[in-house]
């Protein structure tokens, strides 16, 4: 049986069973841990201060939990809503609606948010080309909009009637023209295929043991994103889940150690395990608690392992480098992420 949520849109299903594969590395939850998570989760029911909700998850619909925040905390917002399209998220489900009425439902929630933010804060949010246009429109009535990137999910169906649906968009807004872009900070390391030297020195790259490289400055075209997948080690089973690697690039640029950064539809909780991952704070509102329980693993297993796929030594490295970045960094890099499976064991045996 459904209900409506406040949201509009969002109604509750039943949940799905699936049946995992045997090389399967999508975190799980087992009894025990859901019930020690569930203890960590917040609830909120009147105005609370900064250091009431300072790197908590808060389970409940960011609807009613909005008027509770404090104002003027956030350093970086970055939001993640649903798409304009019919999706089920585990026990919830959100259904496509007109541009029209998709503006209105986004207005509804981020013109509260304009209180939270900083003077000096950039707001980053998600969509897909049925979202991109209501984002830009909703988005100029509150802030200063800077730019849209666009990323490549590298996954996706084949279509026959159509182009094959392969992208992202994410809008860079910002409060004011004060504001933090750290781009020495997520510069991209790529192969040069055709070095050009100068009086026999390399020019704008350099020469390594294991190749060839160049530092490049950021631009709002990212090829480099892969999308968590069943046999990588961030992998939950929420259908829409962004990659740790995606969230490094934005809290990396604009935001400083030490910021916080507000996530109002925070999933399995990449935005805050990224945070923690980077010396930043954060504050995450989920509604699904079966998502908040994976957050919160998560972040569990932040402490462990602080290493973010496909960041290394400062900087971002392009696909299938991920040998040349192992051998630069005396840090632990799980390689589970980019080689294929059949080196499962013999990665295990070494790291004995």
């Amino acid at each position: 049986m459904n209900s409506m949520n406040k949201s509009g849109n969002i109604t509750f299903n039943e949940k799905k069973k699936t049946v995992r594969a045997p090389l399967n590395r999508t975190i799980t939850l087992s009894d025990s841990e859901r019930e020690k998570y569930q203890a960590k989760l917040l609830k909120i029911n009147n105005i609370v201060s900064v250091n009431e909700i300072l790197n908590k998850i808060i389970n409940q619909d960011i609807f009613y939990v909005i008027d509770f925040l404090p104002s003027n905390f956030v350093d970086l917002l970055f939001v993640d809503p649903p798409y304009n399209l019919t999706k089920n998220f585990n026990s919830l489900s959100f259904k496509q609606v007109s541009v029209s009425k998709y503006m209105e439902w986004m207005d509804s929630w981020l013109k509260k948010m304009v209180r939270l933010l900083k003077p000096t804060a950039s707001i980053y949010i998600c969509g897909d080309w049925r979202s991109s246009a209501a984002i830009h429109l909703v988005c100029e009535k509150y802030f200063v909009v800077r730019n849209r990137i666009t990323f490549e999910r590298e996954k996706g169906r084949g279509a026959k009637k159509d182009w094959k649906n392969n992208s992202e968009d994410i809008w860079f807004c910002t409060v004011s023209n004060k504001y933090t872009f750290n781009a020495e900070a997520v510069k991209l390391k790529r192969r040069v295929l055709a070095p050009y030297r100068e009086k026999g020195i390399p020019k704008d790259w350099k020469e390594e043991d294991n190749g060839k490289y160049r530092l490049t400055y950021p631009s709002n075209i990212w090829t480099d994103i892969t999308i968590p997948f069943w046999s990588m080690p961030e992998n939950t089973p929420h259908p829409t889940q962004k990659p740790e690697k995606l969230l490094a690039k934005i809290i990396l640029a604009s935001s400083n150690e030490g910021d916080l950064i507000f996530d109002p539809f925070s999933g399995v909780g990449t935005t805050g395990v990224v945070a923690k991952k980077l010396k930043r704070n954060f504050v995450m509102v989920e509604i699904d608690k079966e998502y908040c329980l994976y957050a919160q693993k998560r972040l569990e297993m932040a402490e462990k392992d602080p290493t973010i796929q496909g960041y290394c030594d400062g900087v971002f490295w392009e696909r299938n480098t991920l040998k040349d970045m192992k051998n630069r960094s005396n840090r632990k890099i799980n390689i589970d992420n980019e080689l294929p499976l059949l080196f499962h064991d013999k990665r295990k045996k070494n790291e004995k």
